[in-house]
């Protein structure tokens, strides 16, 4: 890409009449300063690794604060369940205000809603105090993948978009795997509370590098002339100004396409998310210090994933497949990749199980690269951010299913069977609803029905 931001910004230069000495170094420069997109990704990047550790540290002291509290399976099924219902409301409402307040300052409200949530477990003393603070942090989180699509929306063009959702996307393994290496350390040294406290006051730090870094292409001195004529290089979208009501998206089949994908794969995340920590505790008989090296493993995998998946969709379209095919085509592929997970719970070793596990959630991660991209492939800027918060809606309705269920299996069966079951089913289904609700990836009429 960097070639192309070369060219442009020489060609622009050109027909201002610079000198060829002068045009070659202001193009040297041009290139050197035309990948600034790349430091906005960056953010996303950090602000999603933040985002990630927050949820994750009550499923790393799952053990000593069952211990300390006295709860079952159930309980703790439920607690995850009140995180993902507050997590559904807050995309029925965040999304709409990210598009409202723009990206700059909607994503900066979100972060200190859910730092000071996530600060808030440190004063629960009761299950009613952790319904409370679980649910604030739910309603806090659902703003970070709409704000980091419609920051994708406005700063990558279609070619770059999954490549770049990858990335940031991959922040959720950074985050999953910094969580269990600091916070058992925390909580054996400090106590569990202060681990509650330190990871949420680091939202803190990432605001001010976000407000102090972040605008639109066309309002940001770092970016530019070339840049933001490659950005914008894609054929002009649909036009139109002011917010796009959920009425106007609801009838299109893009978004229940979208929105049903989410129901079926997101579940399967919070999967991973909750409950692996306990599944090698359970297991595979490890003390809450000696998880973090297997959950390393699997997170570092599943980064390999997130990256690799957007890039080769991405690759595909530069080879001249269409959209369609090339999302559809890396959707599959990382489907199929997530089916060996069915027999984890056959597998009696720890690391054969790690690895399959790993394999699963690069799946994972590769297919919810593609999955992020559609909403800007099938809608306009606009309406991005909505979009993307039904679509995690529909997928934290998925989550709250599935924390009941697997917090009910446990308590009756002990055993982990059927949900790897439903993990390893999950992608083929949800990439053949995809395609049945749109096959070509057409993108969405709004106002034209």
């Amino acid at each position: 890409m960097a070639d192309q931001d070369s060219i442009v910004a020489a060609q622009s230069e050109r027909s201002a009449g610079a000198s060829p000495s002068s045009s070659s170094k202001s193009g040297i420069t041009s290139a050197l300063k035309g990948r600034f997109r790349w430091v906005i990704c960056g953010l996303l990047f950090l602000g999603v690794t933040k985002n990630y550790m927050d949820r994750q540290v009550l499923g790393v002291l799952k053990g000593p604060l069952q211990h300390e509290f006295g709860w079952t399976d159930i309980d703790y099924g439920n607690l995850v369940f009140s995180f993902q219902a507050a997590y559904a409301l807050g995309m029925i409402l965040v999304g709409r205000l990210i598009d409202r307040l723009g990206t700059r300052i909607g994503y900066a409200v979100a972060m200190v809603f859910w730092s000071l949530a996530s600060m808030g477990h440190a004063i629960a003393f009761s299950f009613a105090g952790f319904v409370a603070a679980r649910s604030a942090l739910g309603f806090g989180e659902a703003g970070v993948f709409p704000a980091s699509i419609k920051c994708v929306a406005e700063w990558f063009p279609k070619k770059e978009r999954a490549l770049a959702t990858g990335i940031f996307n991959a922040g959720t393994n950074v985050g999953a795997i910094v969580t269990p290496l600091i916070v058992p350390w925390i909580a054996v040294h400090l106590g569990w509370r202060w681990a509650f406290l330190l990871t949420g006051a680091l939202g803190f730090a990432w605001l001010i590098l976000w407000l102090w870094l972040y605008r639109k292409p066309e309002e940001h001195r770092c970016c530019t002339i070339g840049e933001r004529e490659y950005i914008h290089s894609d054929p002009v979208e649909q036009t139109g100004a002011g917010k796009i009501k959920w009425r106007e998206l609801l009838p299109h089949k893009q978004t229940w396409a979208f929105a049903a994908a989410k129901f079926m794969t997101d579940p399967i995340w919070w999967f991973y998310l909750f409950w692996i920590p306990d599944y090698l505790q359970r297991q595979h008989g490890l003390h809450l210090t000696q998880i973090g090296l297997p959950i390393v493993v699997i997170y570092v995998i599943s980064d390999l994933g997130s990256i690799a998946g957007g890039w080769l969709s991405s690759s595909l379209i530069r080879r001249h497949f269409s959209v369609n095919a090339a999302r559809k085509w890396a959707m599959l592929i990382c489907a199929l990749s997530v089916v060996p997970v069915a027999v984890v719970y056959r597998v009696s070793g720890l690391w054969p199980a790690t690895l399959l596990i790993g394999l699963a959630a690069a799946g994972h991660q590769g297919f919810s690269a593609n999955l992020f991209t559609l909403t800007s492939d099938l809608f306009p800027s606009r309406a991005v951010a909505s979009v993307a918060g039904i679509g995690g809606m529909a997928g934290a309705l998925g989550g709250m299913l599935i924390a009941e269920i697997v917090g009910h299996l446990l308590q009756w069966t002990g055993s982990y069977m059927i949900p790897f079951f439903m993990a390893a089913s999950a992608y083929l289904v949800a990439l053949l609803l995809i395609h049945l609700l749109s096959t070509k990836l057409v993108p969405a009429r709004i106002g034209h029905l």
